[in-house]
Order: structure tokens, then C-alpha cells, then sequence
């Protein structure tokens, strides 16, 4: 387990750099590391290039987990454990105050299922 809000950080960072290729980094900061889709897609009620898809923000005692598959299809992410849960603030955001490896492989996981859910309903 780890308190290192650098290295919680890096480790959500590379859990989406996994999926460069369906994703594509917007921004790329010390203060926010952001991805999107990379192809035309409806984003509320405009058409934009690349969907919103997540954003890593480090803040003061926690790193924001941002995660816009949970606000735009809630029920598909009912299933998160109860450790993960208490991270949540909000519809899709998450406050990540530490990373063990259970975390990691479930915030893995739900991103995952998040690029299938997108690419089965053509955002990504």
C-alpha cells in the first residue's frame, strides 16, 4: 500500500495510458494529466473531437480520480467495492487518499469495462 500522492499519481496515470490508442492525451501537467477519446462523438449536446473520458488531478492529501464513464453510464458502474466507494465524491470523481493493490486492479478493471462501454456505444 501507498500513501505517496506522487506515486498514486503516476500508477492511475499509467493505468490509462494503457489504453493510448483508443484514448489520447489532452494535457499532460504536473497539475492534471487528462485523456479523451480520439474519434467524433456526442458530448452532451454537442458533437466534439475526442469525448471526455478521465483526468488525474493531484491535490494537497489526495489525488482526484475523475472519471466521466461513471456520471455518463452510472448503472454499469454500480459495482464498486466498498473501499472504492469511499473514495467517491460526487457522480465521478474520486478522492484516492491511498493505492493498495486491490485498488489498483479494481480502478484497472472498471476502466476497462469503461473503453468497452464506450466503444460498444461508439464514443471511442
Amino acid at each position: 500500500m501507498t500513501k505517496d500522492l506522487e506515486e498514486i499519481k503516476e500508477k492511475l496515470k499509467n493505468i490509462l495510458k494503457e489504453h493510448i490508442g483508443s484514448l489520447k492525451v489532452r494535457v499532460d501537467k504536473p497539475t492534471n494529466f487528462e485523456v479523451n477519446g480520439t474519434i467524433e462523438a456526442p458530448q452532451g449536446k454537442q458533437i466534439v473531437q475526442g469525448i471526455y473520458f478521465s483526468s488525474v488531478v493531484p491535490k494537497e492529501k489526495d489525488v482526484r480520480l475523475y472519471f466521466y464513464p461513471a456520471y455518463t453510464h452510472p448503472a454499469e458502474f454500480n459495482d464498486l467495492s466498498d473501499q472504492l466507494k469511499k473514495f467517491k465524491k460526487g457522480k465521478s470523481c474520486f478522492h484516492i487518499k491511498f493505492l493498495n493493490d486491490e485498488l489498483e486492479k479494481e480502478i484497472r478493471h472498471q476502466v476497462n469495462k469503461a473503453i468497452k462501454i464506450y466503444k460498444r456505444d461508439g464514443l471511442l
